[in-house]
């Protein structure tokens, strides 16, 4: 299929949205009442200060004195994780507007991908736009587009493979973030399409921008380390880094979407869709949140395991979602929809596995 006929799904305009427009009356009477910025606080900018500072002096901990590989493994796991971090908390936040309510600074923000290796304008369209609106819409979220040895969602082919990918799926996870700085990039930069939705147009300094942050990482991450550490040093660290913040990243972002309380919805062959849900009724029932009393994990994922309150609010900063969730909980409630939640990070993990599981026999 070509870009030019993608037809994108349509949500049910003609009923309203009742629900939204009233928990989005509810959530502003709130910011308004306490008085409160729906941007980042002081609590994002010490956060993003403690993770970009904690980045920085491990890579050049590294560099600087060259340690052994064996007592430099704990400061590549540590990039590993402290990718993740940054993605989760500065870079997401800022990619959506919500970092500040200056526009440079989440420019700033939502730029720190780039030097993780990433591209912001192809996170962008495929985070922002795609998965946003059409979450967990087959052959549409990319999200769910995981390629032949992953079966996340009902409308997806099965293979003979795939009965064994709940036992295989953390390797894959774990080769995310390689696959995702070295080829999808460029695969959606040269195809010019997010899976069958069609980018726009790329400015020429956007064009310029895309292969000079992408030439920076491969100086910072592949040339520098590899010259001052030596090919085999730089090769297995870097793999560790890589690793750790693949499946990270992967695993948070799974436990929202692709768990058995969460639905998915199958288009047609010519991509056309009308559903009866309004777009915030539809987000509700394929979003879950998961480990919300966690205060550890809610600092560090950016909020992310409010993904609910993400999905319906994506403009607001992270750190107001555990107060807001309480005005989502109770508008549900009111308007009979579900909210997806999971008490804790472990429960939310084995729903993912029997998900998995369930989609290689079923």
């Amino acid at each position: 299929m070509t870009s030019t006929n993608f037809r994108a799904p349509r949500f049910a305009p003609k009923k309203g949205q009742p629900f939204y427009q009233e928990l989005t009356h509810r959530v502003n009477a709130y910011f308004q009442t306490e008085g409160l910025s729906k941007k980042g606080n002081a609590r994002l900018y010490i956060k993003t200060a403690i993770l970009v500072i904690g980045m920085v002096s491990s890579y050049l901990s590294i560099i600087i004195f060259q340690p052994s590989l064996s007592s430099a493994l704990g400061l590549w796991v540590l990039m590993g994780i402290l990718i993740s971090g940054i993605g989760f908390n500065t870079m997401h936040d800022g990619a959506h507007g919500s970092f500040s309510n200056h526009n440079w600074l989440n420019e700033m923000a939502a730029h720190t991908v780039n030097f993780l290796g990433a591209s912001v304008l192809m996170w962008k369209t495929k985070h922002n736009t795609v998965h946003h609106t059409f979450t967990n819409i087959e052959g549409v979220d990319d999200d769910i587009e995981a390629g032949s040895l992953l079966r996340m969602a009902p409308g997806q082919k099965r293979l003979k493979i795939h009965k064994f990918q709940h036992l295989y799926f953390s390797a894959l996870y774990a080769l995310l973030y390689i696959y995702w700085v070295l080829y999808t990039d460029y695969k959606k930069y040269f195809s010019k399409k997010i899976g069958q939705v069609p980018l726009k147009p790329l400015t020429r300094f956007q064009h310029i921008s895309f292969w000079a942050w992408k030439a920076l990482h491969l100086g910072l991450f592949v040339g520098l380390p590899m010259y001052s550490l030596g090919f085999v040093h730089w090769l297995i660290g870097f793999f560790i880094m890589s690793a750790v913040a693949g499946f990270v990243l992967s695993i948070v972002f799974q436990l929202a979407h692709v768990v058995d309380k969460t639905d998915f919805v199958s288009t047609s062959e010519d991509q056309t869709l009308e559903t009866d849900d309004e777009w915030a009724v539809h987000q509700m029932k394929t979003t879950a949140n998961f480990a919300m009393g966690n205060k550890f994990l809610t600092w560090f994922l950016g909020g992310l395991n409010y993904q609910v309150e993400h999905h319906l609010f994506p403009r607001i900063s992270h750190v107001h979602y555990p107060d807001i969730s309480k005005i989502v909980k109770d508008t549900c409630e009111e308007f009979n929809i579900t909210y997806n939640e999971f008490k804790t990070f472990a429960s939310a993990y084995r729903s993912h596995v029997s998900h998995l599981k369930q989609m290689g026999i079923a």
